[in-house]
């Protein structure tokens, strides 16, 4: 049984009780898909967290991409302050380290993790049918695709394919506070699951900083809304 790890957002207590749940209920391998570090107020922590654990599968999100090339990132609102804070904690070598993980990892014969989409990492479904789903799953032959990047967790099928978004464990925007992942069960079958963890002492610990950018991510974290 895999886990599904996504945009964690520097969020340790968050990952911590999900990846307690995960382990109560017989996850042995995982999948960490990207956004991992950026946002968050233990951002070398969490990414220490995760590479301690076994068997588990990295790809590349937009977060680990814009720490590495802040360039390619928007260069308002709480995005630049937040970068070269996570860059300070990181360190320029486990910077560049995550910026060359790989965009995509497979899960089995016919399935495989992105983290926005096929089409870009910051190009994402919604829980919702779209226009844009024709082009986002341009050339895919895989009948399964697992995403994130929009912290909503859902499932559904389009054309014969499968979308799977696990939801968000460190920064939820659903208006449900709870940590969010989802497991990959050995018989195909997926289980979405929420998880309680000290929201209010994370969101405290952002205040502290004085910053700009950690207090509008604070506000993200205490509404899980944006």
């Amino acid at each position: 049984m895999i886990a599904l790890l996504y945009d964690v957002h520097g969020n340790l207590p968050a990952l911590d009780a999900v990846l307690a749940d995960a382990r109560a209920v017989g996850a042995t391998g995982w999948v960490v898909g990207g956004d991992v570090a950026l946002f968050g107020a233990f951002p070398a922590e969490t990414v220490a967290r995760l590479r301690s654990l076994d068997d588990a599968q990295w790809l590349r999100g937009n977060g680990e991409r814009w720490t590495a090339a802040p360039a390619e990132a928007p260069g308002e609102g709480s995005v630049p302050g937040a970068i070269a804070a996570a860059r300070e904690a990181l360190g320029d070598e486990l910077v560049a380290e995550l910026g060359r993980l790989p965009e995509s990892v497979a899960l089995g014969d016919d399935a495989r993790a992105w983290h926005g989409s096929p089409a870009g990492d910051v190009l994402s479904f919604l829980p919702d049918p779209a226009p844009s789903d024709a082009e986002l799953l341009a050339g895919v032959t895989e009948r399964r695709l697992v995403f994130g990047h929009t912290h909503l967790p859902f499932r559904r099928v389009h054309e014969g394919i499968e979308l799977i978004n696990p939801g968000s464990v460190g920064m939820p925007m659903d208006g449900d506070r709870r940590a969010a992942y989802a497991l990959l069960h050995a018989d195909g079958g997926v289980e979405h699951r929420r998880v309680e963890y000290p929201v209010d002492e994370v969101v405290a610990t952002l205040r502290e900083r004085d910053a700009a950018w950690a207090d509008a991510v604070a506000g993200r974290v205490e509404r899980a809304a944006f």
